[in-house]
């Protein structure tokens, strides 16, 4: 059985997702491992989604959260990058073979064995769980450095909405030419960053949206050149043919024939949203108008670590809302709701205090792994 460390944090235990007061344990720090103490988290969409399990592969119990900043409290003796009191990151993945053809090309995260954050299992077969919690343990190799000028709080959500955005922008050439139009449809918590990356690659950025109301902020505040409602027939119809790119953040069911007819021919429509059912692809448009749809789950570690140097230099961050631990229930609830602008960051090392009083229950689960939960 492997050693391990009291950790303590919040977990879904059923479909209603509902989080509460969770103690569990973390690994050993191992030679290759750095152990984090975690200051702050991202609250990303899919954690909302894997707690309700509406993708239908969810575990329970679950810690959701892949978007960490923290301090590293120890390292492994062949760690070499990283030493104590150093301040890092923790993103989607935590592990990978490290030796197929994704893996050789610094693309970990299309790894037929990625190791999730959460709702994941190590090669060793204990359950991962994220960092909705006050300590994490990482192999090294998926810890990554936070730049200095890039805040802990707001700069957490680029571990995973900021990847998200940066890598389809390079992979499918929006930044090899200044001036080129890239339509976002959505603006959410990926939208927003998505905005702000755009402009610092010299994209002209127009926004999609449903409501105008959103219009002032996505140009007044996060510095988009135009907006476009998708309701108002009349601007959708001039808009016809006038993009290169549109990166699709948007999550829930929509249609995407209005988003086809926005692009230009040989334009590409690039997919990140996670609906919880299948979207219909119109054919016609694509074969019509050489038109490409495509997609883009995050990005290896190379390309994450550069993501951050590339944010940091032109001071992008997340737009986000700080909470407290306790305030995580109602603040899925408006997630939800996408009542949220844009992005909600749990205070981790100021709010995750265990209740002393608190009713334990005791288990045990896979692996001989011991899993407290109050109930």
């Amino acid at each position: 059985m492997v050693d391990q460390n009291k950790a303590f944090g919040w977990a879904a235990n059923d479909e209603s997702g509902v989080l509460s007061p969770f103690h569990f344990s973390r690994r050993e720090n191992g030679e290759n491992d750095v152990t984090v103490k975690i200051l702050f988290c991202g609250v990303c969409h899919s954690d909302l989604h894997t707690i309700k399990n509406h993708w239908g592969f969810s575990r329970y119990p679950i810690i959701p959260g892949h978007e960490i900043v923290g301090i590293a409290t120890k390292v492994g003796k062949n760690v070499t990058k990283f030493k104590e009191g150093d301040r890092v990151g923790v993103g989607v993945i935590i592990g990978s073979c490290q030796s197929c053809e994704s893996c050789n090309q610094d693309l970990e995260n299309y790894c037929p064995k990625v190791v999730f954050t959460y709702n994941s299992r190590s090669s060793d077969g204990t359950r991962n769980q994220g960092g909705y919690s006050d300590v994490i343990v990482v192999d090294h190799r998926f810890v990554l450095s936070i730049p200095d000028g890039l805040p802990s709080d707001s700069g957490a959500p680029l571990l995973c909405a900021g990847i998200t955005v940066y890598s389809p922008m390079k992979y499918y050439g929006m930044t090899k030419e200044s001036g080129k139009r890239l339509g976002v449809n959505g603006l959410g918590g990926l939208g927003h960053i998505a905005v702000k990356i755009g402009k610092a690659f010299g994209l002209r950025v127009t926004v999609i949206s449903r409501s105008s109301e959103k219009e002032r902020v996505a140009i007044d505040r996060l510095g988009a050149d135009s907006f476009l409602v998708t309701t108002d027939s009349q601007k959708m119809k001039e808009a016809v043919g006038t993009m290169d790119f549109i990166i699709d953040t948007v999550s829930a069911e929509h249609a995407l024939l209005p988003l086809f007819s926005l692009l230009k021919v040989n334009g590409k429509l690039v997919a990140l949203g996670l609906p919880e059912k299948p979207l219909d692809l119109p054919i016609f448009p694509l074969v019509l108008g050489r038109k490409m749809v495509g997609g883009s789950q995050i990005g290896g570690m190379k390309e994450t670590q550069e993501m951050l140097e590339f944010c940091a230099k032109h001071k992008i961050v997340s737009d986000i809302e700080l909470i407290k631990m306790s305030d995580i229930n109602s603040a899925m609830d408006r997630l939800a709701k996408s009542d949220v602008r844009y992005r909600f960051v749990i205070d981790v090392a100021n709010s995750l205090l265990p209740e002393s009083s608190a009713e334990i229950l005791t288990e045990q689960v896979d692996h001989g792994v011991s899993i407290t939960s109050r109930f």
